[in-house]
């Protein structure tokens, strides 16, 4: 058990049988009333975030939550299949899991968090940044444009990203997981 003093960004919650991870919390104390804990809370099965206040001293149940690296062999009709990097033990996952899934190509390492008393596998975090080659880009034409402008690229894991007009077919590029954006052309 734990008390909103103990709130910390990250920490998992169990809340109702549904699993929470702090997203933000703020402790407020106001000139007048008793002092609350307005907090930020991500649902780790559907991923939805939701504003919820406690009064202050509250305890609330922690879940302890291990994160472990697993890499991804391959994709069929049971999920996304990873390994264990140290046991060598093979699990599916679900898409909905994983964050950044369109990026992911065997061999990728990401980071599992599992809940350590029932051993069971909450969600996966691929690395912030992925190297991907360019399958196919229309060609930019130098001198196109006066400003930075976007053209759409579809990457070898067949997902599609907004590249600046100079990538071209071939090139590698570094795209940021969490959000698909374009980062760096990789020499």
């Amino acid at each position: 058990m734990a008390t909103t003093a103990d709130f910390k960004n990250g920490m998992c919650l169990d809340i109702d049988g549904n699993y929470f991870f702090i997203v933000e919390f703020l402790h407020v104390k106001p000139g007048k009333g008793p002092a609350f804990v307005r907090t930020k809370l991500k649902n780790v099965r559907t991923g939805r975030v939701l504003d919820k206040t406690w009064n202050s001293g509250v305890k609330v149940d922690e879940v302890r939550i291990e994160r472990r690296p697993y890499q991804f062999l391959y994709k069929d009709e049971m999920g996304y299949n990873f390994m264990h990097t140290e046991t060598f033990e093979q699990v599916a996952l679900p898409g909905e899991s994983i964050d950044g899934v369109q990026f992911l190509k065997e061999g990728d390492i990401c980071e599992a968090m599992v809940q350590a008393a029932t051993e069971e596998i909450l969600t996966c975090e691929m690395p912030t940044s992925v190297v991907l080659e360019v399958t196919y880009t229309e060609p930019g034409l130098k001198g196109d444009t006066a400003t930075n402008t976007l053209k759409p690229a579809t990457v070898e894991t067949g997902a599609e990203v907004r590249v600046p007009l100079f990538i071209n077919t071939g090139d590698k590029v570094k795209i940021d997981t969490r959000d698909g954006s374009y980062v760096e052309r990789v020499k």
